[in-house]
């Protein structure tokens, strides 16, 4: 008896093809599909080898590299280049893959590189007992599996090409034999495959690692807005996020007071509120805000006052949390740091606020480069370069300044 995934599937496969015959151009109709079969079926995991290309094919159009896309879709594939979806296959993962065996490696691939093809090739490079006997078939970019996140892994499944409808002005075209409409890569649960581990995914103290579908779902903005509207805007492909300071500047309304607590004693309070952001800020573990509150002196001296951070903080093992502090969309959150104050008057208070996307990621390999007697040479200079690469992530997002409620 078949299950009933397989029931759903085999249905939906009938009214893809249906749809497919019916339509004669690239500018084929929406299937009339409800976006949760379409998804699944569509993120079936794993997701199948494409197979051999359709007779008929070119060579560019039997590609799945995301540089034969962009022959046509040279905008799309100029975003993507540009965004962390190409870099996926970076050595943040690749060093991370030498204590791996292939089912581990394959775990992380579900996202990092979907594709069987890419798989396939990875097994290949590692020498995993899994891999194809054979070299992968001449349609296959040999660097497939090093490319990222490719534009195939969300629309492309059997050689036969997805998207959101055509634009109203779209040039038609005949390209791959057209492609397959659905609502349902304007959907916000179109980017839950990655983004939101299920119910029963890993979690420290009851919270998923990744659980920003259903922050979204839970935020007052889910009416208003899905996760394509901020990260995707006018269908551009650069998923921006905390890595980007605009993005970041326009997700925090910032303010700084300070307020006189008696005795020559003063707090300063920073209140940051999630104006922008559709899910917690940040989302998930790894990013963090760093919150560093100077004393600035009238004779130009500066003094560290404190630091508070924005984030969710875990210990490198995955384990325990040691805090929590992000803050849900449309809420905001006080961090206060107490100071006594200077006798000579004339000092202010200021608030440098610096992002860092990679904290946890940057916590977690220099602990591994401190005992990297543990891993082969290419590892370690994989992982050499993955702390670089975080840490030239980091950026000062702003600074405010704010003087004592009364004259000092």
């Amino acid at each position: 008896m078949r299950r009933p995934a397989d029931v759903r599937r085999a249905a939906l496969s009938l009214l893809l093809a249906a749809a497919a015959l019916s339509a004669g151009c690239s500018r084929q109709q929406p299937v009339a599909v409800p976006v949760e079969l379409f998804l699944a079926n569509h993120w079936a995991e794993p997701i199948p080898p494409q197979g051999p290309p359709p007779n008929g094919f070119s060579v560019l159009e039997a590609s799945l590299s995301p540089q034969a896309c962009g022959q046509c879709h040279a905008q799309q594939y100029e975003a993507w280049r540009t965004s962390l979806h190409s870099r996926t296959v970076g050595p943040g993962l690749l060093w991370q893959l030498a204590l791996m065996d292939q089912a581990q490696a394959n775990r992380c691939f579900r996202c990092h590189a979907p594709l069987a093809e890419q798989k396939a090739l990875l097994a290949i490079e590692h020498g995993w007992l899994g891999a194809p006997p054979l070299p992968p078939p001449g349609y296959i970019d040999p660097d497939l599996g090093h490319q990222g996140l490719v534009c195939a892994a969300c629309h492309v499944r059997n050689h036969r090409r997805f998207g959101p409808p055509a634009r109203p002005d779209a040039e038609p075209g005949t390209a791959h034999g057209g492609f397959t409409s659905s609502a349902a890569f304007q959907d916000s649960r179109f980017c839950a495959h990655c983004h939101q581990f299920p119910p029963d995914g890993p979690s420290v103290e009851g919270k998923l690692f990744e659980d920003t579908l259903n922050q979204w779902a839970a935020s007052p903005m889910a009416p208003q807005r899905t996760c394509q509207s901020c990260h995707m805007p006018d269908r551009q492909h650069s998923w921006r996020g905390i890595h980007d300071a605009e993005t970041t500047r326009s997700a925090l309304d910032l303010g700084l007071d300070v307020v006189a607590l008696g005795e020559g004693r003063f707090e300063a309070r920073a209140r940051v509120r999630n104006v922008g952001a559709g899910h917690h800020f940040p989302t998930y573990m790894v990013p963090k805000v760093e919150l560093d509150f100077l004393r600035r002196d009238a004779d130009g001296s500066t003094h560290a006052l404190g630091r508070q951070v924005i984030g969710w903080t875990v210990d490198t093992q995955l384990t325990r949390e040691i805090a929590d502090t992000r803050i849900p969309a449309g809420e905001a959150r006080e961090f206060p740091v107490p100071f006594a104050a200077p006798r000579a008057a004339g000092w202010k208070v200021e608030l440098v606020v610096r992002v860092k996307p990679g904290e946890h990621y940057e916590r977690m390999f220099r602990e591994h480069l401190a005992r990297d007697a543990q891993l082969p040479p290419q590892a370690v200079s994989q992982l050499r370069q993955a702390l670089a690469n975080v840490l030239s992530a980091e950026y000062e997002l702003t600074r405010v300044v704010a003087a004592p409620p009364i004259a000092n």
